[in-house]
């Protein structure tokens, strides 16, 4: 699970950095873009799910 949470991050960081990289571009292509992004919040929830997995809650 740590190894697919840490791949994940790597993905997620990969994808913010191609979505900053589209943007400057000058043949923005907003598709594209808003592609990335949907890919990129559906990174973020599965990171969040298995955070949420891996460290449980505590109960004071």
């Amino acid at each position: 699970m740590r190894k697919r949470l840490e791949m994940l991050r790597v993905e997620h960081r990969d994808l913010d950095a191609a979505i900053d990289a589209l943007g400057s571009a000058n043949a923005v292509d907003q598709l594209q873009i808003a592609r990335l992004k949907k890919r990129k919040l559906r990174l973020k929830d599965q990171i969040t799910i298995i955070e949420d997995y891996l460290i449980p809650d505590i109960i004071a």
